[in-house]
């Protein structure tokens, strides 16, 4: 088959580089830009000595002119940048976003989250938020895929097929979550100097954290429920890996077993979801440098709740590996393709 040519916008941010290793090692794919800002003129390998190798061409200037020449743009960049890319798309084109550009499907919650003017409107509806183990919908008609967050990725993947089950309350719910500083990106030792990122725990995002509309969109989206939730970040002194703890109250007629048995019927042909035995104690240790999700159920004190643990790598499954599944279901090849 004809390999895929691609551009990678924001190639040198932390996921990605994550993205072009992934992307590098796709037989389907060709790598035929890397685009930068601070970055143009020098080699991949002076921000990964993996790359020491490898044949990728050198990091440019995003130029429109380059758009005629791939099939497939990955916008790795800080939100704003990839609705002025989107303005330019040709016809030949899909875009594929890992900020939050695209996310949201209401201008005006995107302002009010975001605090800035979405600068693609016309684009929004040409778009669609993708978790690609839940999304079922036919893709080939948006021009835009938008990849899902990484704290989202760990908390929508449990709750979505219990709450529209109805094994678990969409009240009173309780989102504990912990990432790795690489969550915040390159610019975290600037925004959190102060913090002690390397030896210390920091609670941020409270109430205003801006993946809280993305949760409510998509389990409304998915459950037809409003679902009542408090969610808290917290960075963590560890580089990558997400690890979320969900509170929920289980519903009559449900029971620990039933919610596993019903995830692991869910998730069957899902390659990169495991749903663990009741009561698994999970670290982020059994996720970290892989594209899969690993969820365990576990009883607490008070029988009536339950605590829904999520583990990801917030750079491969809340990232850069999330958006090369999405790349995989447009083409239609194997979900797992680039990614084993």
């Amino acid at each position: 088959m004809k390999k895929i040519n691609i551009l990678i916008a924001g190639a040198t941010g932390y996921i990605g580089v994550q993205l072009v290793k992934l992307l590098y090692q796709h037989k389907f794919v060709k790598i035929s830009y890397l685009c930068g800002n601070s970055s143009v003129g020098k080699n991949m390998s002076q921000y990964d000595s993996t790359f020491k190798d490898n044949k990728l061409p050198k990091i440019k200037r995003f130029n429109k002119k380059y758009l005629e020449e791939v099939d497939v743009i990955f916008t790795a960049l800080p939100n704003g940048d990839a609705q002025k890319i989107s303005n330019l798309l040709l016809k030949k084109n899909k875009l594929i976003d890992l900020s939050g550009d695209f996310r949201i499907n209401k201008p005006r919650e995107y302002l009010r989250w975001y605090r800035k003017k979405h600068l693609s409107r016309k684009n929004i509806k040409k778009s669609i938020y993708l978790l690609p183990e839940v999304n079922n919908e036919s893709i080939s008609k948006f021009k835009i895929i938008s990849c899902p967050g990484c704290y989202p990725t760990s908390i929508l993947l449990p709750l979505i097929p219990l709450i529209y089950k109805n094994l678990v309350s969409n009240k009173n719910i309780i989102i504990d979550s912990k990432s790795g500083y690489s969550g915040a990106g390159k610019s975290v030792h600037n925004k959190y100097k102060n913090k002690n990122l390397y030896e210390s725990l920091s609670i941020y995002g409270v109430a205003n954290h801006k993946h809280n509309p993305e949760i409510s969109q998509e389990l409304l989206r998915y459950t037809k429920k409003n679902v009542e939730y408090n969610f808290t970040p917290h960075l963590i002194p560890m580089f990558r890996g997400i690890l979320s703890c969900i509170y929920v109250d289980v519903n009559k007629n449900s029971s620990p077993d039933k919610i596993i048995n019903y995830l692991r019927k869910f998730y069957k042909n899902s390659y990169f979801i495991q749903i663990m035995k009741k009561n698994t104690l999970l670290s982020t240790n059994s996720v970290i440098n892989t594209n899969n999700c690993k969820i365990s159920v576990c009883e607490l004190k008070n029988k009536k709740r339950i605590l829904i643990v999520s583990v990801i790598d917030n750079l491969i499954k809340g990232g850069s590996g999330q958006a090369v599944q999405n790349f995989n279901k447009i083409y239609k090849f194997r979900e797992y393709e680039g990614l084993k």
